[in-house]
């Protein structure tokens, strides 16, 4: 290994921290830490901000990326530490850096780059679901090759409605228009859960189980629809190799050029 693939490599990760696991499902730990343990990321190599909490979010030209967490909050809420967090957004989505937003942090890309975030007309979509891929995903760095149709954790009740001006959608199921989209050459959104395991859905689903009683579902038959989802797990480990790879290239450039 050279010094610039030993520096790409040991640059961190940064993960924005909006929100909290539904009570039930703290016990496995916090939202960084399933999202750093699925991409595969040592511990040394992610920087944890709690923007939720109110920490302030760091210079972005220290990373070789960033990942944004779910969170129970709303988008449309337009709570001060979110709308804060989407400017920083903006900034980093203009300068380049590589980012991935995660159902909160998918929407809240999504809004911050221009786009329209509300509640989804058919309501809460939930559990194991099938994801469907538009066309342009098999040029995309994340999702080609992955089969046109693949399982995905999610839980949520707001979306996606429209798309930042010049976004590329990527994927649809059949409750969402928008469960994937990409902004520019290094900007991501996915409305599923790559992080979550069979484990944190049933939890999740469970968790739920009053809010879809009274929606006339059974939370205990959703809980035995749920299944592993390792093609949705592939695209958040795809996002940190791509990251890196784009780290690589440009600071090859800048010696080059230096």
């Amino acid at each position: 290994m050279n010094a610039t693939d030993s520096d790409v490599f040991h640059k961190p990760f940064l993960i924005i921290e909006t929100g909290q696991p539904v009570a039930s499902m703290r016990r496995h730990g916090r939202f960084p830490h399933w999202i750093r343990v699925a991409s595969g990321l040592p511990a040394d190599a992610a920087v944890v901000v709690n923007v939720e909490h109110g920490e302030p979010l760091p210079a972005f030209d220290g990373f070789a990326g960033a990942l944004i967490t779910g969170s129970g909050a709303m988008v449309t809420e337009r709570r001060e530490w979110s709308e804060r967090s989407a400017h920083w957004l903006r900034q980093a989505a203009d300068a380049g850096l590589p980012l991935f937003g995660i159902c909160y942090g998918h929407q809240l890309l999504a809004h911050a780059l221009g786009g329209e975030v509300g509640d989804n007309p058919s309501g809460r979509e939930m559990g194991t679901v099938d994801i469907a891929l538009h066309a342009d995903a098999a040029h995309d760095p994340l999702f080609a090759g992955l089969p046109m149709r693949f399982a995905a954790q999610a839980t949520h009740v707001q979306s996606v409605l429209a798309l930042p001006q010049g976004a590329t959608l990527l994927a649809r199921s059949t409750q969402d228009d928008c469960h994937a989209f990409r902004w520019g050459r290094a900007t991501w959104g996915v409305q599923f859960h790559p992080e979550f395991s069979t484990v944190h859905m049933r939890g999740y689903v469970g968790a739920k189980h009053d809010a879809l009683a009274g929606e006339g579902r059974c939370s205990r038959q959703l809980a035995r629809t749920v299944g592993a989802t390792p093609h949705a797990r592939r695209v958040l480990r795809r996002f940190v190799r791509h990251a890196r790879a784009l780290h690589a290239s440009h600071t090859h450039q800048d010696r080059q050029t230096g």
